[in-house]
């Protein structure tokens, strides 16, 4: 099967970065899946192994945890999945990734793909939503709004901090359609904001600008819970400024330097880190949480509830359309998801 990987750590400018590869295709095992992949998405995490995780001497990794594709088989202790079925899921990050012909995937981990999208508009989705659902309803403890009920503003206020990026877009539309939030993100360019807008935000600042005074200037009493998506160590003495005493702050992303967590004392705030791996990699007892929340986001789209967040297909999943993704992953500028189609 063909593949793509990478046999060293280099910069995404070095053409070995990331190579074009010709491997077996793997066999379903226990609660495997093996899926025939139609398309990926490129996310941080990418960026970040293929930066710093060397691969096994001799051996090629194999990145990519969104996908979409089509069950070609099932391991003998799956049921929830059917030779046929159209998935999406985001893996598991020790295992071999997405970017290959085939893919194995534990069934628990995978829901099925909205039918009213293509594959490039529903591989957009898996990571983000799992990490965006998690922060809000798993870690936060958001309620959920009753079935019909409008979102009148008044459960609260939450600041996301990255507004316009793939966590951020997906997260803004879940707390303004789900939740009784009024929802403030943050962007620093016309067009970021303009996203962050269409994907729902009550309220667009500018996190170039000093934080609390744009805030308290929509939310008097301050945010009772915040999103840190992005340069967390930057903006988090006026974070926790912002914050409304009792408030959430939940993050993801790896502070360059630590945070001193003593500014949260005075207002009893607490901080919860979200990681949407964690359920796969421990094989936690509700890994299968995973497989329930895409079936509900799956729904939801085709509901017309939530749209795909991609905002451009690269064409083919090759390494030079994925040194190309990761380029622009890695400047920080993405806007939405960048996604990859058909090999």
């Amino acid at each position: 099967m063909k593949a793509v990987g990478y046999y060293q750590n280099q910069t995404i400018d070095q053409a070995d970065s990331l190579v074009d590869l010709e491997l077996p295709i793997p066999v379903a095992t226990g609660r495997d899946l093996l899926v025939r992949v139609e398309a990926v998405s490129v996310n941080p995490v990418d960026t970040k192994v293929r930066r710093n995780a060397a691969p096994v001497e001799g051996a090629a990794r194999i990145l990519g945890w969104d996908a979409v594709g089509t069950v070609v088989a099932i391991g003998p202790e799956a049921t929830l999945f059917k030779a046929g079925d159209a998935v999406f899921y985001a893996g598991a990050l020790e295992r071999p990734g997405t970017n290959a012909e085939f893919h194995l995937v534990d069934e628990r981990l995978v829901g099925p793909k909205p039918a009213s999208l293509t594959a490039a508009e529903a591989t957009a989705l898996p990571l983000t939503s799992i990490t965006a659902w998690e922060m809000l309803f798993d870690r936060m403890g958001v309620a959920r709004l009753p079935a019909g009920a409008g979102n009148d503003g008044t459960a609260g206020v939450l600041l996301i901090v990255g507004g316009a990026g793939g966590v951020g877009s997906i997260a803004t539309q879940l707390a303004r359609q789900l939740t009784g939030l009024t929802v403030i993100a943050t962007a620093s360019r016309p067009e970021t904001r303009d996203w962050s807008l269409a994907m729902g935000a009550h309220h667009v600042i500018d996190h170039r600008q000093p934080l609390e005074p744009q805030v308290r200037a929509i939310a008097p009493g301050g945010a009772t819970h915040v999103m840190s998506l992005t340069a967390t160590e930057q903006h988090f003495p006026a974070i926790a400024a912002l914050m409304a005493p009792q408030g959430k702050l939940a993050l993801i992303d790896d502070p360059a330097q630590p945070l001193d967590i003593t500014l949260l004392k005075r207002k009893s705030i607490s901080l919860h880190w979200e990681f949407m791996y964690t359920r796969s990699m421990f094989q936690t007892p509700d890994m299968i949480a995973q497989h329930e929340l895409l079936r509900e986001v799956s729904r939801l789209v085709d509901a017309g509830v939530l749209r795909t967040t991609m905002t451009q297909d690269l064409g083919g999943i090759s390494a030079a359309n994925l040194r190309r993704a990761h380029a622009v992953v890695e400047s920080g500028t993405a806007r939405g998801k960048l996604v990859l189609s058909g090999f």
